[in-house]
């Protein structure tokens, strides 16, 4: 088959605003949105300009909007988008962040939020002869919350990160789930008078986006209303 491959552009050193730029690409129903990205820069277009890592859904580089849906392009077939010859398929940058090429956002403030959640394990307790052990049960707490790779899809697709740019997201909130309720950390007050504020949790109107978009399927919004309630306990 033969897809309209519609990509927003813009480059900074040359363009006043976005543009739309089509392309025809020969696609089978088992390739990867990836996959047509790739035909077209290394066939048509060189100056197209995209992240992407592993291409196996593990390092979350190239998540865009897909069809109107935040998605990783490795991650999405032509026929999970139930395309057929002669479709289109639209590609654009996550939203609600400043664009430096094409499909490539600046993700500074994002990575700014993760670290403002303090991302890793604080214990100062005497360390042990072994390493910091955690039972099966203590572990399914935070299960589902260690599968982010961090890819940006929730808080991209989330109103209220398009409404407020200070406002943490899902993505850094749920990252405080993982340490606050991790078994071996020791500093969980810390990250809950981070996540305790205007710009936090209390800006998460459980809207569900974040859950439709993570393509790793996790249940964000049951973990932040978690976080939630573990939030006015530990105040009141």
């Amino acid at each position: 088959m033969t897809l309209t491959v519609k990509v927003r552009r813009f480059n900074p050193e040359t363009d006043e605003r976005s543009r739309w730029d089509e392309f025809q690409v020969p696609a089978e129903s088992m390739d990867r949105a990836l996959d047509l990205l790739h035909y077209v820069k290394w066939h048509l277009d060189g100056t197209l300009t995209f992240r992407k890592s592993c291409a196996h859904g593990i390092c979350g580089s190239d998540a865009m909007k897909i069809n109107g849906e935040n998605q990783l392009a490795c991650s999405v077939l032509v026929h999970d988008l139930g395309l057929k010859d002669g479709d289109t398929v639209t590609f654009e940058p996550l939203p609600a962040a400043p664009v430096l090429k094409d499909l490539v956002i600046d993700q500074s403030r994002f990575f700014d939020k993760y670290r403002a959640v303090m991302p890793w394990l604080i214990n100062d307790e005497a360390v042990p002869v072994k390493e910091r052990t955690q039972s099966p049960e203590q572990h399914a707490v935070i299960e589902d919350a260690t599968k982010c790779i961090m890819c940006g899809a929730c808080t991209h697709s989330c109103p209220s990160t398009w409404a407020d740019p200070d406002y943490l997201g899902p993505a850094a909130m749920l990252k405080a789930y993982r340490y606050v309720f991790d078994s071996r950390d020791t500093e969980a007050e810390e990250r809950l008078k981070v996540v305790d504020s205007k710009d936090g949790l209390w800006k998460c109107y459980t809207i569900f986006n974040c859950v439709q978009a993570c393509p790793k399927g996790i249940d964000i919004t049951r973990w932040l209303s978690a976080l939630k309630r573990k939030a006015v306990t530990t105040r009141y």
